[in-house]
């Protein structure tokens, strides 16, 4: 397997030597970001959609941006992939010392993990190391179980549950003050604690926002069609008729 991921390697290298492709050769870091991030996604999506076949082609797509990445790195002498291997293997091993060394040691276990990584990489805080470019809801699930992997958790559903409908009633209070910041702020407690409530129950916030979204295009579509099909226009519909077209579709999902 190491002579595919050598060959991969050495194809690159052609595409950025002289008499390569003018593309690869006028990449930077910063300039394969977008493509990088695309990439992440489609093997997201590919996950989500559990279609193996695209799975395959996906990771071959992230790999390639991974590696790159790395040529980039040791054109200017700073590191090649290998280094980069090396070091998360490394990793894996001290931070797993109960498998590979020492079967009593408590550190890197599950309630420790996050402390002994904060003592490791000498943060602050245990909060830190989460990109603050990740998506909102990505971020804030992250951010909460980097603290409920120190105990600051709650520890029924009924709590989380409870701290939801408090949200609500601060975010009712904030609307009639008719105060913009403030709204923006209490409209983002109930955020955070619907996606603690996703965390609690094991339900991924992004995924299942994309679910109701795509649900919602769905329908929406269907909506479309109707109207066209009957000779209707939306600008000469109701709220009210829209409405009970949008209730008749939703029988029919």
């Amino acid at each position: 397997m190491k002579n595919k991921l050598e060959d991969l390697i050495i194809t690159l290298k052609k595409l950025r030597a002289p008499n390569g492709c003018d593309w690869d050769q006028s990449q930077t870091h910063k300039s394969l970001i977008p493509y990088l991030l695309e990439e992440t996604y489609e093997v997201i999506e590919a996950i989500q959609e559990n279609n193996m076949e695209l799975l395959k082609e996906e990771l071959g797509d992230l790999l390639l941006h991974i590696i790159f990445q790395a040529e980039l790195a040791s054109e200017s002498k700073e590191f090649d992939i290998y280094d980069s291997i090396k070091n998360i293997n490394e990793k894996l091993i001290k931070r797993h010392p109960y498998v590979f060394n020492d079967k009593n040691e408590a550190s890197y276990k599950k309630d420790n993990w996050e402390s002994a990584k904060q003592k490791e990489k000498n943060r602050k805080s245990v909060l830190e190391g989460v990109p603050k470019i990740l998506p909102a809801l990505t971020r804030a699930r992250r951010i909460q179980e980097k603290a409920a992997g120190v105990g600051f958790d709650w520890n029924k559903l009924i709590q989380v549950k409870e701290k939801i409908y408090e949200e609500l009633n601060e975010l009712e209070e904030a609307l009639e003050t008719k105060n913009k910041n403030k709204i923006e702020d209490e409209l983002g407690d109930i955020f955070f604690s619907m996606i603690n409530l996703s965390r609690h129950i094991n339900i991924d916030p992004e995924f299942a926002l994309n679910r109701s979204t795509n649900k919602f295009i769905k329908r929406f579509h269907k909506i479309e069609n109707y109207m066209k099909e009957n000779s209707l226009k939306f600008e000469e519909q109701s709220l009210e008729d829209l409405d009970k077209i949008w209730t008749k579709i939703k029988l029919y999902d």
